[in-house]
């Protein structure tokens, strides 16, 4: 099945100065947001395979928009997200279907490597609602620089029969961190954790 899409949009976020501290290069955020019909709003459906087909779809469309937005080559993505937010007709597990079993291979393949597990997160909400979107270093989880989240919002959605997915990428971590922990640099990403 393949998502009837009613919108897309795509965010970018940069960050120049951070209290009163410059960052050069700035940091750079991008999610791509796409609006799609919910195929089992108002009803229990057992087999939700479709929705994970949209899932593939959704990743690798998505993924390309934000590291288009970001204007950098795959390679250089250095952290990605996941989040979908479905309406009053639909189910939380909908949300599920689309994000967890094959919307992370092509996300992946869009952002080059991607040893870490994509973070999520999923909700029920209606038009206006705001969506968190987590993110994490693409190829080692204990990176902390880049615990990091994007929010996205879109006035007219999801409506009640729709699915609001998300996916972000980032070219960086968090303005001026600090935390202590493994750096970027130091990422070997042999098993997604170091």
């Amino acid at each position: 099945m393949q998502a009837k899409i009613r919108k897309i949009a795509v965010f970018l976020d940069e960050t120049h100065i951070e209290i009163g501290q410059t960052i050069a290069p700035p940091t750079r955020r991008a999610a791509a947001v796409a609006v799609i019909e919910n195929p089992f709003a108002g009803r229990y459906e057992a087999d939700l395979t479709p929705l994970m087909e949209i899932g593939a779809e959704m990743g690798n469309l998505l993924g390309r928009r934000c590291v288009a937005a970001l204007g950098i080559t795959p390679a250089q993505a250095e952290s990605y997200g996941k989040a979908a937010m479905v309406g009053e007709a639909g189910e939380l597990e909908h949300a599920a279907a689309i994000l967890h079993p094959k919307l992370g291979a092509p996300l992946r393949a869009a952002v080059e490597k991607g040893a870490a597990l994509v973070p999520s997160s999923k909700k029920m909400g209606g038009p206006g609602q705001v969506l968190d979107v987590p993110l994490g270093h693409k190829d080692a989880a204990y990176v902390r620089s880049h615990f990091d989240g994007m929010e996205v919002r879109l006035n007219d959605a999801p409506r009640a029969g729709e699915i609001m997915v998300a996916v972000a990428v980032t070219d960086s971590g968090r303005p001026l961190p600090r935390v202590g922990g493994l750096t970027a640099d130091q990422a070997e990403g042999k098993d997604g954790l170091r």
